[in-house]
């Protein structure tokens, strides 16, 4: 067994900040091998935000780079996503997953909300 839990979501400001954290625990440390926040936002497919391998290469899509990091404490085990500057168009459910590789998710948290508007 997997298990992914998300916080730190709410209402902010366009320009404000938070921060998202995982929390992950289970068999098999290679499930965690890469780990990745995505995001629905409402009427949207879901979109990969960032992701952070073993190695601890990170990738972002375009529109969250500069803004946003993803960071991973291997002694928490548990995976952030600091969002900075955020935007309206980042109004979305966000979910972290993890897998054995990045691209092959196979485990998936609740999701937490984030809801930016003035």
């Amino acid at each position: 067994q997997v298990y992914l839990m998300e916080s730190g979501g709410g209402s902010v400001q366009p320009g404000g900040s938070l921060r998202l954290s995982c929390e992950y625990s289970g068999h098999g440390y290679y499930s965690f091998y890469c780990m990745a926040w995505f995001r629905r936002a409402p009427g949207k497919e879901r979109e990969e935000v960032a992701t952070i391998n073993v190695q601890g290469i990170q990738t972002y899509t375009d529109s969250v780079k500069d803004r946003f990091t993803i960071s991973k404490d291997y002694a928490k085990n548990t995976v952030f996503l600091q969002m900075n500057n955020l935007k309206s168009t980042d109004t979305a459910m966000y979910y972290c997953a993890a897998g054995p590789i990045c691209g092959d998710f196979r485990y998936w948290g609740q999701g937490t909300q984030v809801a930016v508007s003035s």
